[in-house]
């Protein structure tokens, strides 16, 4: 592909959409309605280019490549391609950029303009990061995602939200600092510099102690952004402060980077390294499993719980990888795929109520299946699907964990499954307070839900279905892009 043309491939399309979408909502400040439909235009036509794409696409290896030259007296290129794994976050983030869009339109009130602007802003950086296969681009592309994230928290937060944006910030930051370094490290090859990971993966491995250092250096900044236990303490003050669009993405698509990151740069990089590590993150990813758990069933905060059972469930997906099988790997991707759709829908439903009532606390609410049935019985079915009920999305992605667990270590496997009882602990008790026993709540109008929020969740609810009773449609070509190296 010439340089000229490189622009028009459809990754490259699947970035250029969305920061064309922030550019046209940004002109037209003042008028809401017009920046809302054209948040929706733009970001519904993400979607529906990665629909098209995924038919397309081959069950293994790399496609529609796009390549620019960048950097060349370093060796660095503007180069983007997408696998199963890579597109199937991308549709995700598109999937639920269309629904915050929807789910924000009547609590979003100030600065419409910009927070539609920053959200597209940040579902463009986000496809940037999983389709870059130069070392470099990708750096330039996860660090991007700081800025969207810190102004959708920062701006239109709740009352603690410059803290938290901060925090969340500099915890990213440190950790891409050290990325960094050993992104130079690993690009240091030979007398020159070489950035792109379909060479570097085939090379030989970095000497002596040098890619163990590297391999930690990326660890610590995936493993901050997972976030892995202990270095997650940034995640539930920044889910509580951010807006309920800003809370969607960060744990239903933002949190993947770094597992996507293990499992794309770290660990196939990186083979003796990783495969040193792995029991020491497994152990670390079963303690937060339990950690998580624990927090959430705690909390009488119900954002502040389903922040903490994120903790709990991108554990999982750590514990998948450091099986160092096929199996956990796949399932840890499909996992991820999962838990955006759960959480996804846990987080607007948490919004609803506040919408309502602006309370959060579970003690200010019970009998809600009385008074809104509807909501009740999204909030109820997508609790179990979150929980691992069989035949919903948790539980298809939750086995081949704990099954590559079992054979890898059957001690991380009874973490992980005390985990689960924990998961439904807190999840059926939060979910019998709200639904169950006399009326109350903290103002007596709350509505059921309306047919926009209906439209909102809908998709999300389907999704659990379908993909707990039809995993294969992501689990196989998920298990071909990902065999391979370490994971057999």
């Amino acid at each position: 592909m010439s340089a000229s043309m490189a622009w028009l491939d459809p990754v490259s399309f699947l970035i250029l959409c969305p920061l064309a979408g922030a550019l046209a909502v940004s002109l037209l400040p003042g008028r809401n309605t017009a920046v809302r439909l054209l948040a929706l235009f733009f970001s519904g036509m993400e979607c529906l280019t990665v629909f098209a794409l995924w038919r397309a696409l081959p069950h293994s290896g790399w496609a529609f490549s796009g390549t620019l030259p960048w950097l060349p007296s370093v060796g660095a290129s503007y180069h983007v391609a997408v696998d199963a794994l890579s597109l199937s976050l991308i549709g995700a983030a598109a999937l639920l950029t269309v629904l915050v869009v929807l789910g924000s339109w009547t609590q979003v009130k100030d600065r419409v303009a910009g927070f539609h602007a920053w959200v597209l802003v940040l579902m463009a950086a986000l496809a940037g990061t999983f389709a870059s296969r130069d070392l470099l681009c990708f750096y330039v592309f996860w660090e991007a995602v700081l800025i969207p994230m810190y102004f959708l928290i920062g701006i239109h937060g709740g009352p603690g939200r410059l803290a938290a944006a901060t925090k969340f910030v500099i915890y990213t930051a440190v950790g891409s600092l050290l990325m960094l370094a050993a992104i130079l490290a690993a690009a240091r090859r030979g007398g020159h510099w070489e950035f792109s990971l379909d060479v570097l993966q085939a090379s030989q491995p970095l000497p002596g102690r040098l890619e163990y250092w590297a391999f930690a250096a990326f660890a610590l900044a995936f493993a901050i952004k997972v976030p892995l236990f202990p270095l997650h303490t940034w995640l539930p003050q920044a889910h509580v402060e951010a807006p309920t669009g800003g809370s969607v993405l960060l744990a239903g698509v933002l949190l993947k980077m770094g597992v996507y990151g293990f499992l794309r740069i770290a660990f196939p990089l990186f083979p003796a390294a990783a495969a040193a590590a792995a029991p020491w993150l497994g152990g670390l990813a079963v303690a937060g499993i339990l950690y998580g758990a624990l927090m959430a069933l705690a909390q009488d905060d119900l954002k502040k719980l389903v922040a903490y059972s994120s903790v709990s469930h991108l554990g999982y997906c750590m514990l998948g990888i450091c099986t160092l099988r096929l199996t956990g790997a796949a399932g840890a991707s499909f996992l991820m795929l999962s838990h955006a759709v759960t959480t996804g829908a846990l987080f607007f439903l948490v919004g609803m109520l506040y919408e309502r009532s602006h309370s959060r606390r579970l003690g200010d609410f019970s009998g809600l299946a009385t008074k809104a049935p509807r909501f009740a019985a999204a909030l109820g079915f997508i609790a179990f699907a979150s929980a691992g009920v069989p035949g919903l999305c948790g539980f298809s992605g939750e086995l081949p964990v704990l099954a590559a667990a079992w054979k890898a270590r059957p001690l991380w496997a009874l973490g992980a499954v005390l985990g689960v009882v924990l998961g439904a602990a807190y999840l059926l008790r939060a979910y019998q307070r709200i639904a169950f026993g006399a009326v109350r709540c903290p103002d007596n109008n709350f509505p059921d839900l309306r047919l926009r929020e209906i439209l909102v969740l809908a998709p999300l609810l389907l999704l659990a279905v379908f993909l707990g009773l039809a995993p294969r449609f992501l689990m196989a070509p998920l298990e071909a892009c990902l065999s391979g190296g370490l994971f057999q």
